[in-house]
């Protein structure tokens, strides 16, 4: 059982929309000391935005204390709550997307052996973080980790400033404004050539997912299914078979048919598909480090991974033309290839981005061409 914690958050807007800002903290359960407490401004916004926003930090926060807490929210919006207990329905996309970083952060939580749970409390009763909301709404951002003592028979508190960081001027709207394109790269489950180290480009023998593939990709399915929490959203996998399967549980998950778009497809390795990694690292590490270093470089028979990239980025770009929310299942290096474009990876440091099978990555996308990564890598 992990560590009990509340926390308690609050935001508002002066002329919903207007200035905007969030506040909250977190309280150790059993004694009521405040272990953290944040505020920061937000900008043009609306009061619900902004009490997500707070919420998010709080459980930021809590995750900072313990990943593993047992944490109970507090919050005197009725909407926020029964929203995210599942109660009441959430139709504003910028709530929608708040809403799905809140239960992320939830999620971990859960992973790390504690819990959420979510609780109305009348507004003379959330003072703290109404004061805290009010320093964001001037424009003051604060970071500020008080730390308790551990004994467990103790109550008395050690307090020690950690970090504050006090920026007295407010923040100005975000750039990005419009409706936001939600993308969620899905990579797919093992083959038997995964398990074995081979090279499994779209030129190849095509296999099939192995047992515990199929098993990742049901997993993956339900993954997705609680990420999204109902919302509409498209499947669109590569045309390989293992992204063929994988997106089909992924599509039976969400209640929708898949779509195929090849440009998804893994690079085509030519002569080496279907070679063991560790043969080639053995016998042609030269050829093998030039895959990996040169982009320009392409096996016989193969593409390089500048033609790769090439066909990779036009499909993101229909993705992200399309609009709403899309599901693309694929393979590492054309994750690898958007991850690399939004984030400018050099392709010399490509290599580090970790994609395992399975595993997702999310990113959101604003007219303006905005770009946020939600997170990576997650199984």
């Amino acid at each position: 059982m992990g560590r009990a914690l509340v926390v308690e958050a609050d935001g508002g807007s002066r002329g919903n929309p207007g200035v905007a800002g969030w506040g909250a903290l977190v309280r150790d359960a059993s004694t009521g000391a405040v272990l953290w407490e944040g505020a920061a401004p937000l900008g043009k916004a609306s009061n619900n935005v902004a009490e997500y926003s707070g919420l998010i930090a709080g459980l930021g926060a809590a995750l900072r204390i313990d990943p593993g807490a047992d944490v109970e929210v507090r919050m005197d919006s009725k909407l926020v709550i029964e929203q995210m207990a599942g109660r009441w329905k959430i139709k504003h996309e910028d709530m929608r997307r708040l809403a799905l970083q809140a239960r992320d952060l939830c999620a971990e939580l859960s992973r790390g052996g504690g819990s959420v749970s979510f609780t109305w409390i009348p507004r003379e009763k959330n003072k703290a973080a109404d004061a805290l909301s009010n320093d964001g709404m001037d424009g003051r951002t604060i970071d500020r980790m008080l730390q308790a003592g551990d004994a467990p028979d103790s109550h008395e508190v050690v307090e020690e400033l950690v970090e504050e960081v006090v920026d007295p001027e407010p923040a100005t709207a975000p750039p990005h404004g419009g409706d936001v394109t939600r993308v969620v790269l899905v990579r797919h489950g093992v083959t038997d050539f995964t398990a074995q180290a081979r090279l499994d480009g779209r030129g190849g023998s095509d296999p099939s997912l192995n047992d515990t593939g199929r098993s990742q990709a049901a997993r993956a399915g339900r993954a997705v299914a609680h990420l999204l929490a109902g919302a509409p959203a498209r499947v669109v996998t590569s045309s390989l078979a293992r992204a063929v399967q994988t997106g089909a549980a992924v599509a039976e998950a969400l209640g929708v048919a898949p779509e195929v778009d090849g440009d998804w497809d893994e690079q085509d390795f030519g002569d080496w598909d279907g070679a063991s990694v560790h043969d080639l690292a053995r016998d042609a590490a030269d050829d093998l480090a030039a895959l990996r270093a040169d982009p320009a470089y392409a096996r016989p028979g193969g593409e390089s991974h500048e033609q790769l990239e090439a066909r990779v980025l036009a499909a993101f770009r229909r993705v992200v033309d399309a609009g709403g929310t899309t599901v693309v299942v694929c393979h590492r290096k054309p994750i690898m290839v958007v991850l690399a474009e939004v984030l400018g990876i050099p392709h010399d440091k490509v290599w580090r981005l970790a994609a395992a099978p399975g595993s997702l990555t999310a990113l959101e996308v604003w007219p303006d061409g905005t770009v946020s990564v939600a997170f990576t890598n997650r199984t």
